[in-house]
């Protein structure tokens, strides 16, 4: 395969084109890009993943941009459009996270990587406990309150481990209140370290409204990441999962 200079917009997914071998094929990624923490401190910063710098990247002169239809914006994927090729992924689902490892790692000449890391992400899937299913509130941001809805990935991954989320009925990422957590009497709130960075004293502030449920700080890696941290997150959300059986 000819040279390849990638830019990635999307922090997950530069890690998982590390993973799959091609860091010598980053030529470029956003400031949010953090793991591997080593391996992406040599690769050059393009800006964030709603304003990367297009005069930079296009001085670059990559191969391919790696994008995603919810992190990055239309009109920057347009205008990058005008002088390369750039990959969009749409990833709301475990099944089509699994299709962009597919994807990417056939555009970029790492399909053996690819298939292996399919297969063992596929092998901790099967490895679900077999738990009661239990109702959940997960929420992701504080002053406004929100919460996923049920088109999103973290829903998909909730599912999956048989945490039924109780805001399946709207979508995207909707505003709500305490009072509308306490009428619906999840099992267990989820308080996720991202992107609001909820700590032990968020605990109490929902404890107060919320009496009955079990408040948890949990790593929002492992339920927002795709691509290659899938792995270690789902071996994680198994043992969590036992945990609150």
């Amino acid at each position: 395969m000819p040279e390849q200079k990638i830019i990635s917009l999307v922090p997950s997914l530069t890690e998982l084109l590390i993973d799959l071998g091609l860091e010598d094929s980053m030529a470029g990624r956003t400031r949010f890009c953090v793991h591997p923490k080593e391996k992406v401190a040599k690769i050059p910063i393009i800006g964030g993943t709603k304003n990367p710098d297009i005069d930079k990247i296009e001085q670059i002169q990559p191969t391919l941009v790696i994008a995603n239809q919810e992190e990055n914006r239309r009109e920057d994927v347009e205008e990058l459009q005008q002088f390369t090729d750039v990959m969009v992924t749409d990833i709301s689902t475990i099944d089509e996270a699994l299709f962009a490892i597919y994807d990417i790692g056939r555009k970029c000449g790492a399909m053996n990587e690819a298939e292996k890391l399919i297969h063992e992400i596929q092998t901790e899937l099967d490895r679900i406990p077999d738990e009661t299913p239990r109702d959940v509130a997960y929420l992701i941001w504080r002053s406004p309150w929100m919460t996923v809805g049920s088109d999103t990935y973290i829903h998909s991954v909730l599912k999956n481990w048989k945490l039924n989320n109780i805001f399946a009925d709207q979508i995207r990422y909707p505003k709500i209140t305490l009072d509308q957590i306490h009428r619906k009497r999840p099992d267990i709130v989820l308080l996720s370290s991202e992107p609001f960075p909820f700590k032990e004293k968020h605990i109490q502030e929902i404890a107060a409204v919320c009496k009955s449920a079990n408040i948890l700080l949990v790593n929002g890696e492992w339920f927002s990441w795709y691509g290659s941290r899938m792995l270690p997150s789902f071996k994680k959300l198994n043992a969590f999962r036992r945990a609150i059986s």
